[in-house]
């Protein structure tokens, strides 16, 4: 009788060596979740009733504004609040996941910050390094942001000479230029993968050249982090994602109006005007 070897296949476990380490990506431990802020417990009398009219006032805007079809929201200025106003509403509005900044123009600069009430945002404005404005604004971002971003861009791409080795960038800025000759405000927004695309160094260098970084930058904190920058080319942004670790995940170019990630929706805006009158019973109940 002739032998024949039989290989066997083991499964199951203890079938397998266990000498290796596992090796994977470390997972984040904290999620951000709101918390209603807390007032603070030797708060002057007087300046907590003060700051309490302040949101009572602009709940009363709120209560009345629709987010859907009106697009301006409601607006309360902090110009001439007492500091010992400010150190209450401060600490009640404090900061949620989305912070912008405008710099680099001949007017105001600006430095913006979302509250933990999602879609009110606490707005200052410099002039020279001197405050020039103080306001609370509800909406999905600030006036502001799409004003300046418009403002100080170009209604066209610029001329360009494109270096050696570029292979892609020119269809690819051709198809820009062509959404932002068509598109209409408002509409959806067009965009463009980078990371999924095969582009030499070149192709970058005649991107970056063709879209210089404009005044607005807006980084957007929630699961990983999210970093865009408008362009001087009118309703053309540069969106860049990371993951948890400050890995970059994902490069896009979006032709829109203002990047959704950065906005609050109406939802969220509806929640937070429910949120804010909580915050004024409670504050009701401190004083």
């Amino acid at each position: 009788m002739t032998e024949v070897p039989v290989t066997l296949r083991m499964f199951g476990p203890g079938s397998q060596p266990a000498d290796d380490a596992l090796d994977v990506l470390a997972v984040p431990r904290e999620v951000s979740a709101f918390r209603m802020p807390e007032v603070p417990p030797a708060a002057d009398a007087s300046a907590l009733a003060r700051a309490r009219a302040i949101f009572e006032a602009f709940h009363a805007k709120l209560v009345r504004w629709e987010p859907c079809t009106e697009v301006a929201g409601p607006y309360a200025d902090l110009g001439g609040v007492p500091a010992d106003v400010l150190a209450l509403v401060n600490p009640m509005l404090g900061e949620g996941e989305v912070s912008v900044r405008i710099d680099g123009l001949p007017g105001p600069e600006y430095r913006i910050q979302e509250s933990v009430f999602t879609g009110l945002w606490r707005v200052c404005a410099f002039h020279r390094g001197a405050p020039v404005g103080d306001w609370i604004e509800a909406g999905p971002l600030p006036r502001a942001v799409l004003a300046v971003a418009r403002r100080s861009a170009r209604p066209t791409l610029p001329e360009a000479t494109l270096p050696p080795g570029a292979m892609n960038s020119p269809a690819l800025l051709a198809e820009i230029a062509a959404q932002m000759a068509t598109r209409l405000p408002g509409a959806r927004a067009h965009v463009v993968n980078l990371t999924l695309l095969p582009l030499s160094p070149e192709d970058h260098v005649a991107i970056d050249a063709a879209l210089p970084t404009g005044p607005v930058a807006i980084v957007s904190r929630g699961f990983g982090h999210c970093r865009i920058e408008s362009t001087l080319a009118r309703d053309v942004w540069r969106v860049r994602y990371f993951n948890s670790m400050n890995t970059p995940i994902l490069s896009t170019i979006e032709v829109v109006d203002l990047p959704e990630v950065a906005l609050a929706a109406p939802e969220d805006l509806e929640d937070s005007r429910d949120r804010l009158a909580e915050l004024i019973a409670w504050m009701a109940d401190s004083e």
